[in-house]
């Protein structure tokens, strides 16, 4: 498919005057450009959830997440993988982004190197991709080379390939097992797809590597109970999801988060089923680090 035959490079009608408008109107346009993006997400929720539970069973087996993608799809593909270790403890080998230019390519851009499928393989091989991983490939338009390179080669080593685009036919959408497409329509400015295709991006993104946690028991009712206390904030945050899920007070609950070595799932076991923490520390394991089915069973 042609770059201008590309529904995120089409003209905005609605915005073909932006330039000689007044800012509350050209913010205007924008914002209204913006509320069809969610309405745009929704249409391929079903091809969401089957790619978070594709990728789950991956995850949960030893597999990677890994975010491929150049400019801004790379680096909102990266920025989802960092998150996940603050939010869920998850280890920085386990989800991690791949940019195309690598990793100075986060803040400045490196011009030509999204153009290359053989550089996708070259990165792929070098963090050793195997058939367990999850290669999650990242371009609005859905023709980047570089993202396709993504998922040729994640095919060809029997990884699971998930496709994030924003064009309904594209190339990647064909090639990954799991294409995602919300079709957000032509940017205000165009061609700009950091605007609506980048939000819409972002909010598959969220979804998917969420969905993968909640199903890995990274969370309990509601709660991130796998939220790293590193700093005084996530130590007080830490805090509160303890009081929150078994009710004691916040005196109580830094005892047992001091009990359980800083570990927030242990220490609402070890409230919730008055054990220890080694007791705590098994039946994590044998139910998978799913607090509600430790509840559902041991009580």
């Amino acid at each position: 498919m042609k770059l201008e035959e590309l529904t995120t490079e089409l003209r905005n009608d609605a915005s073909m005057e932006i330039d000689q408008l007044s800012t509350l109107d050209m913010v205007k346009i924008i914002n209204n450009e913006d509320r069809k993006v969610a309405f745009a997400v929704e249409k391929v929720l079903p091809d969401i959830a089957a790619a978070i539970d594709r990728a789950s069973e991956r995850y949960q087996t030893g597999g990677r997440l890994i975010y491929c993608g150049a400019g801004t799809s790379g680096r909102l593909g990266t920025l989802d993988a960092i998150e996940l270790t603050p939010t869920y403890s998850v280890s920085p080998k386990r989800a991690f982004g791949i940019i195309a230019g690598g990793e100075g390519a986060m803040f400045q851009a490196v011009e030509g190197a999204e153009d290359s499928k053989d550089l996708a393989k070259t990165d792929l091989k070098a963090v050793k991709l195997t058939s367990k991983d999850v290669i999650i490939a990242i371009a609005a338009s859905g023709r980047t080379p570089y993202a396709i390179g993504a998922i040729e080669y994640g095919k060809e080593i029997g990884a699971l390939t998930i496709a994030v685009t924003c064009n309904k036919n594209s190339q990647m959408n064909h090639l990954a097992a799991i294409g995602i497409a919300p079709v957000v329509g032509a940017e205000v400015i165009t061609g700009s797809t950091r605007m609506k295709a980048g939000t819409a991006q972002k909010m598959v993104l969220n979804m998917l590597s969420t969905g993968i946690m909640v199903k890995a028991g990274k969370v309990y009712q509601n709660l991130m109970v796998n939220v790293q206390p590193t700093n005084e904030k996530l130590v007080q945050r830490s805090i509160n999801i303890i009081c929150e899920a078994t009710k004691v007070d916040a005196l109580v609950a830094k005892k047992y988060l001091e009990k359980a070595e800083n570990h927030v799932p242990e220490a609402i076991v070890m409230i919730k089923t008055n054990t220890d923490l080694e007791h705590a520390k098994k039946l994590l394991t044998q139910y998978q680090y799913k607090i509600s089915d430790i509840l559902a069973n041991e009580n």
